[in-house]
């Protein structure tokens, strides 16, 4: 097998319990996004669109639906002879089995995936970020900078720090401290769970970890980078200075939606020059009847529109019958909203039914935006009143 210089390793074992019902039948990178997506055609495109034609995608939780859904890796390109996507999943060995205990032991764990293909550099990705980024970039800066390790950052606001390791830079952009979650951050360069690893190094670590902490979380944050720090290898921050969302509430996946309206959208999915990726079964054109109001929205093939439709996000197989109303909601797929139902800021799952004259998200006892949530298969029956803020399923 002919030795390739970087290759990557996809965490998409998540559970995303902060989705709630959301995620409660599927893995987090499986979750519809935008329509036509699902999160994990995000680093999957980027993946392809870098170059990088090597992809093990390591899953855990639920994962029947993602892993029928990569398939062979065709719709990125990446159904390789050589290379290709493999998934990952926890398996057992000849001392026996466990769970992926953190993103570092995930790694450790499928060592000898990676050795096979003896790359130079391994880049480590989440499955369940929104943003278009050409790794083959920051594998230059990386090369250019003499890294050992390179980190994904982006400005976070100050107080969202907590939320997420903060690097502490210099003016070459080398990190001289990282603070995981730390309570008084001393910067707002957050890691975007991003990495560039030379393997040699990392392989290192890994194992010495793994054979002295039996008790070790198994984390990059936790674990590896800091005994990397601790031992001064090169670590370099590489800036991103573009879109990026961890829709990892149900606040925020509800805003990456909003932030794909408008002539001048936040993250642009029409742009050709970096095609986000999917998996594309033929479905019936939309129909739009005479009677039909659509504004600001985007709507998928296979939709059947009678009603109002406005600043909304509504997927293939969606049903608004005559003198229904969604306004600035996500609506998944082939779900069906009936004649006199009204919508409103919220998150509607797959195969729901909302039943007539219903009211979803539209009464608010205060003036904070609230986002409902209805979670797949659920019926709601004829004229039920769903305050705003409330949780379905």
């Amino acid at each position: 097998m002919p030795k390739e210089e970087m290759i990557a390793m996809l965490l998409a074992g998540g559970k995303g319990t902060r989705l709630g019902v959301l995620t409660r039948d599927i893995a987090k990178p499986a979750v519809p996004f935008g329509a036509e997506y699902r999160l994990i055609d995000f680093p999957l495109s980027n993946c392809s669109n870098s170059g990088i034609n090597t992809v093990g995608v390591l899953t855990q939780y639920k994962p029947l639906i993602l892993n029928s859904y990569i398939g062979s890796g065709s719709s990125w390109d990446l159904d390789r002879h050589n290379g290709g996507v493999t998934v990952l999943p926890p398996y057992v060995k000849e001392g026996g089995g466990s769970w992926y205990k953190g993103t570092a032991d995930a790694i450790y764990q499928n060592i000898e995936f990676i050795d096979i293909h003896d790359p130079e550099y391994v880049l480590v990705l989440s499955g369940d970020h929104i943003y278009k980024m050409d790794y083959s970039e920051m594998l230059n800066y990386h090369k250019n900078k003499n890294a050992d390790v390179t980190i994904g950052v982006l400005e976070v606001p100050w107080e969202e720090t907590h939320r997420f390791g903060i690097m502490n830079t210099n003016q070459d952009q080398k990190i001289i401290e990282f603070q995981e979650k730390p309570e008084n951050a001393k910067n707002n360069l957050a890691s975007m769970g991003i990495y560039i690893f030379n393997w040699e190094y990392l392989k290192k670590y890994l194992e010495a970890e793994a054979e002295a902490n039996d008790d070790s979380a198994g984390d990059f944050g936790h674990d590896i980078i800091p005994e990397m720090m601790a031992d001064e290898l090169n670590f370099y921050a590489y800036t991103f200075k573009d879109y990026w969302k961890d829709v990892g509430t149900v606040e925020s996946y509800w805003q990456a939606h909003m932030d794909l309206l408008g002539e001048n959208p936040e993250l642009d999915l029409q742009d050709r020059n970096w095609i986000i990726y999917s998996v594309n079964p033929n479905r019936p054109p939309q129909y739009l009847s005479e009677d039909a109001v659509v504004d600001n929205s985007m709507i998928n093939k296979g939709t059947q529109i009678m009603g109002t439709v406005k600043n909304s996000v509504l997927f293939f197989g969606v049903k608004v019958a005559r003198d229904a109303v969604v306004e600035d909601s996500v609506i998944l797929p082939n779900t069906r909203i009936r004649s006199g139902a009204k919508i409103k800021n919220s998150i509607v799952g797959r195969n729901v039914i909302i039943e007539k004259d219903s009211q979803i998200g539209l009464e608010n006892e205060d003036q904070d935006l609230k986002i409902t949530v209805i979670g797949d298969d659920e019926v709601i029956p004829e004229a039920s009143n769903i305050k705003a803020g409330m949780v379905v399923g």
